[in-house]
């Protein structure tokens, strides 16, 4: 038996000790997969059916809700269904989707390309639509999967062990599993979707398949029949108290709609998320002790026993350091979980030196970290637009694969806030205001200067002026905490192994090319 009230009340005491990791981790959670979709729809939220500036170089793609409204009027036309989405509610439920759906979704993919495939002569480009399809699925599989996976253990770690980083969303990475759970999680995705064409059969079976996440956190080896097996053991006769325990939230996510999402990110998601891992503990602690059928699957007892000093020195000890590399380098870092005593050992090749954010860096670094993090840069943004939008890449000012605003935006992160290392959250803070700034003044120059709107954002909640907006900023900042806790330090590391000379005739041939760039596209810019 288990009491809610319990259960809420172990995860705020847990809150008040560890906040700021758990709203970080909730918070990239909900940025980089479609967990907490409502957190983040503010922040990307799109006005429905607001023109968007037509002298503009780019704008955003429609929203989630005119794709959908726009395919089922063509399909369905003349139907319940086509009739809700038109006349005076196509406001209401255009808001209402693009509120409750996820901006990279394999659906909505499927639906832009479906909707220009009906509404439109499609053309060559067909084929970007699909390939952006491709690429969602393969982000869902590999990424946001494996992200959630990550998030369950950062939160069944945390409850014993206080210094658990926040790094630790991204485990199964570094492991380099990542396989096996994402087969495990697509045929969880699959079943579910099958499951969902019943409705109720639906529901039944999202509650039966809660904890494989859990589960997977725990034993990321488990087969998928012990996954699957062990999360419908877990929650027999537990899936309508575990619907009530999700709808004790409501009132906390209908509160948080008047506080456009802020409160979820403050409270809520950690709120959820603690509370769901706190259940899962008692779950699979009163299975493994009641000897249940493949118990042995839930094999992490250092979940539940935070072994003392003595048993660490002494585990250390009797282990057989042939059985991975973590053995041979670890440390028992104070308050985390003994990662040299899981289960899983990742391969030699995976094992790195840590990440030497204080490093400081020479005149050719800075150079060659500026083109990097330029074509870094122009690879994301072409990757997620081909995922939300079926194009490869919008028209730039440059003709070459590089975005000169991603590596300005980089080398002045670790100019400015590098001595701030040791505050992620001020440097967060800064990183925000910094790309702010820096992108509400490129679009204010380049209107000046030709007459026309560079970067359109017009149409969102969150804007200022169109030519910035909220949520835009915020992924600014996130690359750039990622660029200088991590890919500044590992990229430098990397064209350090090159050697002075090689360093100098790579960083010259580059910026050659980059220069050319530069300068016959401003010549057509000029006259023409």
């Amino acid at each position: 038996m288990w009491k809610r009230r319990v259960i809420k009340k172990k995860a705020v005491t847990l809150i008040k000790l560890r906040y700021w990791r758990m709203i970080s981790v909730c918070f990239l959670i909900a940025l980089l997969t479609n967990t907490y979709s409502i957190s983040t729809s503010f922040l990307f939220l799109q006005i429905p059916f607001v023109s968007q500036g037509g002298d503009a170089t780019f704008s955003l793609g429609i929203p989630n809700s005119e794709a959908l409204i726009d395919t089922v009027s063509h399909l369905l036309p003349d139907t319940y269904l086509s009739a809700f989405f038109s006349g005076s509610w196509d406001r209401i439920s255009a808001v209402l989707i693009d509120l409750f759906s996820a901006n990279l979704s394999v659906f909505f993919a499927s639906i832009r390309t479906l909707s220009v495939m009906v509404t439109e002569d499609p053309g060559p480009a067909v084929a970007f639509l699909i390939l952006g399809v491709i690429f969602a699925v393969i982000y869902q599989l590999f990424v946001n999967n494996i992200l959630v996976i990550g998030e369950r253990r950062f939160f069944l770690e945390t409850r014993n062990y206080r210094q658990t980083p926040i790094s630790k969303i991204f485990y199964l990475f570094k492991l380099r599993y990542v396989r096996h759970p994402a087969w495990v999680m697509f045929c969880r995705s699959l079943f579910q979707g099958l499951w969902n064409l019943t409705i109720v059969g639906g529901l039944i079976k999202h509650y039966e398949y809660i904890l494989i996440p859990y589960i997977l956190a725990e034993n990321p080896q488990a087969s998928r029949k012990d996954v699957f097996y062990l999360s419908k053991q877990l929650m027999h006769h537990n899936k309508w108290k575990f619907f009530l325990f999700d709808l004790s939230f409501l009132g906390w996510q209908i509160l948080s709609l008047f506080t456009f999402g802020i409160l979820n990110f403050l409270f809520v998601n950690p709120y959820m998320a603690a509370s769901r891992a706190e259940l899962y503990a008692l779950l699979r602690r009163n299975y493994v002790l009641s000897r249940s059928p493949r118990y042995e699957v839930l094999s992490d007892s250092y979940l539940e026993h935070v072994p003392s000093e003595d048993e660490l020195l002494i585990s250390k000890a009797l282990y057989d350091d042939s059985q991975g590399p973590y053995t041979k380098i670890s440390y028992f870092a104070p308050e985390q979980y003994p990662v040299f005593l899981f289960s899983l050992q990742p391969p030699l090749r995976a094992v790195r030196t840590p990440v030497k954010v204080e490093r400081k860096y020479d005149v050719l670094s800075y150079l060659l970290l500026f083109i990097t993090f330029s074509v870094f840069g122009w690879l994301l943004q072409a990757s997620i637009q081909l995922m939300t939008e079926g194009a490869l890449i919008r028209e730039h000012f440059l003709a070459g694969p590089w975005l000169p605003f991603y590596g300005a935006y980089g080398i002045l992160v670790l100019l400015l806030l590098r001595r701030l290392n040791k505050k992620p959250v001020f440097v967060f803070v800064f990183s925000v205001i910094l790309a702010a700034l820096m992108e509400y003044f490129l679009n204010a120059s380049y209107e000046t200067l030709t007459g026309t709107t560079l970067n359109d954002y017009s149409d969102f909640f969150l804007n200022l002026n169109g030519r910035i907006y909220l949520g835009g900023s915020i992924i600014y900042a996130i690359l750039g905490c990622a660029f200088l806790y991590y890919l500044a330090p590992r990229w430098t590391e990397f064209y350090m192994k090159l050697g002075r000379t090689k360093r100098t005739l790579l960083c010259a041939l580059l910026y050659v090319l980059f220069i050319i760039d530069v300068t016959v596209s401003s010549l057509q810019l000029i006259f023409g």
